[in-house]
């Protein structure tokens, strides 16, 4: 099998790219580098193409004569949305489209898009369940939910076999600490650094923190899935409080662990958990990382990378 993975060099897609090789896919990765390493692919056998998503022409050249498109290439977070909304767009809505008009022309038998569960805002109800109201409350959301939405139109219009997969928070290798201010890899860089975490609100409001792992099984099993289309929520099930990880990495890590609180931020969620019932019986996706777990094995990746003299900013 041969697979095209947008946005392989970054953090998901990197992952994703091993799991992908150590199941004997071949392999091309489409990134322009802008987020992405091309130190989170050492090892891995790839064709590399450094391109644009917004590029017609390059995703054309990237996805020929393969069997799958996995679009993880993205410009991701709410802040980043908010502060450029036609840029945000632009790769997130044009950029899928020109994965999925090119898929279209190559006759490529399944896409797997990468979405994310702000395209729900506010959740009205949890868990999170697929068929809840998508009401975003930030640009990014609502690119992806409108990539979501062309994913459903070229099902219906071409036949297609479109899956987007709706990730929570995920977690895990490769995940840089200056990303989007993603709060493990953020807490993690801090507690090393010896310096203090900063705990925005209560810390009461809850996650779904799945692991890479588990985000990658999925889109394999995404891939496999033999006639399946539709949207699918991928994470864990089960809610954490940051209070709660703040206490699981004191029992993970020796360093003492000092934390303060200020005040909620703007566009941050109360509680979010997904339901992920539907992946489990259109995919069978279980998730198989506890967090105690998953969170062991990133910080031993953390430190192994500052022991070999890497960088936190590895994407």
């Amino acid at each position: 099998m041969r697979a095209l993975v947008t946005g392989g060099a970054g953090f998901i897609g990197s992952n994703l790219c091993r799991g992908l090789a150590a199941e004997g896919w071949a392999v091309t990765v489409l990134d322009d580098f802008v987020v992405g390493h091309r130190a989170n692919l050492a090892g891995i056998p790839v064709r590399l193409i450094d391109g644009d998503i917004r590029y017609p022409a390059a995703v054309d050249n990237a996805i020929e004569d393969c069997d799958v498109a996995f679009h993880l290439a993205a410009s991701v977070g709410h802040k980043r949305s908010i502060d450029d909304p036609a840029g945000d767009s632009e790769t997130n809505l044009v950029g899928a489209i020109n994965v999925l008009e090119a898929a279209r022309r190559a006759g490529v038998r399944k896409v797997v898009l990468s979405s994310s569960a702000a395209v729900f805002g506010t959740p009205a109800s949890l868990p999170v369940g697929e068929n809840q109201p998508a009401e975003p409350e930030s640009p990014y959301g609502v690119s992806k939910l409108a990539a979501e939405k062309m994913g459903q139109v070229y099902t219906g219009l071409h036949g297609m076999e479109v899956i987007s997969l709706r990730y929570f928070n995920v977690y895990g290798p490769r995940q840089r600490s200056d990303a989007y201010g993603n709060v493990i890899p953020v807490f993690v860089a801090r507690i090393l650094d010896g310096k203090t975490i900063t705990i925005f609100g209560s810390g009461d409001q809850t996650r779904d923190f799945v692991h890479v792992d588990d985000v990658v099984q999925a889109n394999m099993k995404a891939a496999a899935a033999q006639g399946v289309s539709g949207t699918f929520n991928i994470g864990t099930g089960e809610a954490t409080s940051v209070n709660a990880l703040v206490a699981l990495l004191r029992e993970t890590m020796p360093e003492a662990v000092e934390s303060n609180h200020a005040e909620p931020r703007r566009f941050d969620i109360r509680d979010s958990v997904a339901d992920i019932r539907a992946a489990g019986k259109a995919l069978g996706y279980r998730p198989t990382m506890a967090l105690r777990q998953g969170l062991a094995d990133y910080v031993r990746w953390v430190r192994r990378t500052r022991d070999d003299g890497g960088s936190r900013s590895v994407a």
